[in-house]
This record gives C-alpha cells, sequence and structure tokens, in this order.
C-alpha cells in the first residue's frame, strides 16, 4: 500500500520501491483498500528486501517495527520510521479487518503526504 500511494502522491518525484522482511504476497484486502481509493495495486509483486542490498537510496522508510530491526543498512540513505501496525493481524470479520487496512491507508497517506511537502523528512 505504501508504494502505491507513495507512487500516486509523488508522481514524477519520485521513484518508489518496497520490499519486506518476510514477502508474503499483495494482500488482496490492501488491494480492495486500494482500489477505493482509486489506486490499482494489483499489478503490485512482494519483494523481499535483500533483492535491493547494494542499491542506493536517497530514503529508506520502514513501516513496522520487525522491519525496522530486520532491515539491512543501505549506506548513504537517509532514514525514517514509522510504527504502522499490520493490517494483516486483525481479527474478526471481513469488514473488520477491511476497516483495519483501511485506517492502515489513511495513517500511511497521511505520513506520505507530510513526507512529500517535507515536514517529516526533516526529522
Amino acid at each position: 500500500m505504501a508504494e502505491g500511494l507513495l507512487r500516486h502522491l509523488g508522481g514524477e518525484r519520485v521513484e518508489a520501491r518496497s520490499a519486506g522482511t518476510e514477502p508474503r504476497g499483495v494482500h488482496p484486502y490492501a488491494v480492495r483498500a486500494m482500489a477505493e481509493v482509486g489506486i490499482e495495486i494489483s499489478h503490485h509483486a512482494s519483494k523481499s528486501v535483500e533483492g535491493f542490498v547494494g542499491q542506493r537510496f536517497d530514503w529508506v522508510i520502514t513501516v513496522c517495527d520487525q522491519a525496522r530491526e530486520a532491515c539491512p543498512v543501505f549506506p548513504g540513505a537517509r532514514t525514517l520510521h514509522w510504527s504502522i501496525p499490520d493490517p494483516t493481524a486483525a481479527g474478526g470479520t471481513e469488514e473488520e479487518v477491511l476497516a483495519a487496512f483501511r485506517r492502515v491507508r489513511e495513517e500511511l497517506r497521511r505520513r506520505i503526504r507530510e513526507f512529500l511537502d517535507g515536514s517529516e523528512a526533516k526529522e
């Protein structure tokens, strides 16, 4: 969801990549939550962060606490950490789980907007 939002909100200003420490595929509820706001991510692929080791990045943003601990170092990259709950851990009915994905989508959208306008990038 973060990559889709960053690409959508950042447009030509950014080149976004996303990866996980334990990639599991793009969750169907993530696809649904993003489609609700007009962002198509069904074609995205779940990738391992290990595939990016050795590449140069301006920024590395981790979005969950586990990723922060397990993420390799990318020399020269500025870093940010956003402690965002994993929506796949939400239990309950289908609607309750989808609501967790919507909450994460909105939190990511807020933080990405702040990052793009420079207020969070100054940390």
